[in-house]
């Protein structure tokens, strides 16, 4: 399918991607050191990241005690890298999720290319992703959800390129950012051991199940369970080189009998993790922006990063927010896609259509699990990249030729012009993604609901 006016060869996809890498990176180190100080949960990560940077672990910066901390060690070590290049500040801490989200947009370009063959849903795809709010906003903060987000793209782009063993290694960097990238592990063993099934089927075996588990199932293993454990544990380095760290020592002073054959860090280590489980499974503290996993495809109660009411925007009352925003006609249209995909998955059961329809699901569906726990919206840019792919999976339906081989001027006009709205919102929004100072009237205007405020 090719659409007027559009070139497709290798130049203009070179370009098309260069121009979307300058868009969005553009974006994402305008006044990326604005505001000052920690906005959100920085106070947490930009510090761990600096203190692991030093001494390997995290520390208390009040009590430089060794300190309880409830996520892996990889996404702050990524924070980290920044700082150590351009120092302990602002722009320090949150340029490596600026690179970071830029990749992602160049990565989703390749990926869309590998689901559809096509140079306009391929474009289709990082121009989308180019204008979500909620992408630019994580891509400007030094949150670990993000690289939880591009640890796992990147190994969903190794799957489809069927190169399993980098897609172990990047989905174990992904639950070594955040233990909801365990998910995608499950969803991704259980995918392509699946295709295994059906390839052994198409290739009438006699007993296509026996088959699968002597030639493939301990390989799969291999690939999506002992590489990524192994991944994860080295994640862990500087806490298991450093006898300082939180828990380090607990195997010393505790003894349990048969288990004792097992190595005193790893024991300990163990340990660690049954307090981060438990962290996990019984936070339900309030939070005024806390938000039920219902209302997040909606944008229902987006989570607001940073608010302030300063002088100098021309008039008495002035606003400045960091709103945790998807671009709205986006996300609702995402759900209309959902549906759409749903439907052509249960008629056709195209492979893309289940495929993402999986990815979703498996960052997704799980929140569901903890109804009294403390969640949040911004969660939801783990499994961004696949709503905007099932976006374009829609639109894709949308042009497929007629009967007469031809793709309506209506429909292509139709594509155009939703693409045109989605950046249109996204500018419009821009000021809540950006941090800008505005007046109080022009902030109230971007309030479209009371939830939002």
């Amino acid at each position: 399918m090719t659409l007027p006016g559009l070139v497709e060869d290798r130049r203009g996809e070179r370009s098309s991607v260069i121009g979307l890498a300058i868009f969005a990176l553009l974006f994402r180190l305008w006044h990326l050191g604005s505001p000052k100080g920690f906005v959100f949960d920085e106070t947490y990560y930009a510090q761990n990241a600096n203190s692991l940077l030093h001494h390997g672990v995290e520390f208390d910066p009040k009590t430089a005690a060794a300190q309880y901390i409830v996520h892996p060690p990889i996404g702050k070590w990524m924070i980290a890298a920044g700082i150590k290049v351009f120092g302990y500040h602002e722009f320090g801490w949150r340029i490596s999720a600026a690179l970071v989200g830029t990749a992602s947009i160049v990565m989703i370009f390749y990926i869309a290319k590998r689901l559809f063959n096509n140079y306009f849903l391929s474009l289709s795809a990082g121009v989308l992703m180019s204008a979500d709010g909620m992408h630019l906003v994580m891509s400007r903060t030094a949150l670990l959800d993000i690289f939880l987000m591009f640890f796992t793209l990147l190994g969903f782009l190794f799957l489809l390129r069927s190169q399993h063993f980098a897609a172990g290694i990047s989905l174990g960097l992904a639950a070594a950012t955040k233990w909801s990238g365990i998910y995608y592990l499950v969803a991704y063993l259980l995918f392509t051991v699946y295709v295994d099934y059906r390839q052994n089927r198409a290739l009438e075996i006699e007993n296509p199940i026996k088959s699968l588990i002597h030639e493939k199932v301990f390989k799969r293993v291999l690939q999506y369970i002992v590489i990524p454990v192994g991944v994860y544990i080295a994640s862990w380095v500087g806490w298991f080189f450093n006898t300082s760290g939180y828990d380090r020592a607990w195997a010393n002073t505790h003894n349990h009998g048969f288990f004792n054959f097992v190595p005193g860090p790893i024991r300990s280590l163990w340990h660690y993790h049954a307090e981060m489980w438990n962290f996990h499974t019984t936070l339900t503290a309030t939070h005024p922006y806390s938000a039920n996993p219902w209302s997040w495809l909606i944008m229902g109660r987006p989570t607001s990063f940073y608010y302030q009411s300063p002088k100098g925007c021309g008039v008495s009352a002035c606003a400045q927010e960091i709103l945790a925003l998807g671009t709205p006609l986006l996300w609702w249209s995402g759900v209309i896609a959902i549906a759409v995909t749903f439907g052509y998955w249960i008629a056709r059961r195209e492979w893309q259509s289940g495929l993402l329809l999986l990815s979703l699901a498996a960052g997704y569906l799980p929140w569901f699990n903890w109804q009294k726990r403390t969640v949040f919206t911004f969660y939801t840019i783990a499994f961004e990249p696949f709503l905007v792919l099932i976006i374009v999976y829609a639109l894709s339906k949308l042009l497929e030729p007629g009967e007469s081989g031809e793709v309506s001027k209506f429909r292509r006009y139709l594509s155009y012009g939703y693409l045109a709205a989605i950046v249109l919102n996204f500018f419009y929004f821009l000021p809540l993604y950006l941090g800008s100072l505005i007046t109080y009237h022009q902030w109230i205007s971007l309030m479209w609901f009371p939830s939002w405020i």
